[in-house]
This record gives structure tokens, C-alpha cells and sequence, in this order.
């Protein structure tokens, strides 16, 4: 059995992984499209996540930490806004 150390760290590395991957696949998929659809799209994906209990407020707080820095003021704004919505559910 692992320790509580290793078993902790072992799910961060997993968590940045999945956030990683997700910011990856985001940017990959909406790559020249319109702000309106993207964020719907994004919303859409992440609020069957959050039901299904496949992504956390971690995984949520990650993807923020790396894709809002791609992003202007105003588009971090809207984002933090769905961030919000998303752990509210």
C-alpha cells in the first residue's frame, strides 16, 4: 500500500496531467474560431464533466492556472465567470 505522501502526489501529478491535457485539446479543437462558440462549446463539455463527476474543482482550478494566460483581460473575466458556474454544479 502507498503512503499518504506518494498517494497525495501521485494525484497532483494526475490532476496537472489531465488539466494539461485538456488545455491541449481545447486549444487544438478551437483553433481560429469565433469567442461565442468556444466558450459554449468549453461550458457545455465541462458542465457533462462536472455531473458525471469526471472533473473536480481542481482540475477545474488547473486549466484555469494554464490557459488563462493565453487569454486577454476580458476573456479572463468570462472565463472566470464560467470557473464559478462550473463548481457551483
Amino acid at each position: 500500500m502507498k503512503n499518504l505522501r506518494s498517494y497525495t502526489q501521485g494525484r497532483k501529478e494526475e490532476t496537472e496531467q489531465s488539466a494539461t491535457e485538456l488545455t491541449k485539446k481545447i486549444a487544438a479543437a478551437y483553433d481560429g474560431k469565433s469567442g461565442a462558440g468556444i466558450w459554449m462549446q468549453i461550458l457545455s463539455e465541462a458542465e457533462k464533466a462536472k455531473r458525471a463527476g469526471t472533473l473536480t474543482n481542481e482540475e477545474i482550478d488547473e486549466f484555469y492556472a494554464q490557459f488563462a494566460p493565453m487569454l486577454d483581460e476580458g476573456q479572463r473575466k468570462q472565463l472566470e465567470g464560467v470557473i464559478r458556474r462550473l463548481k457551483d454544479i
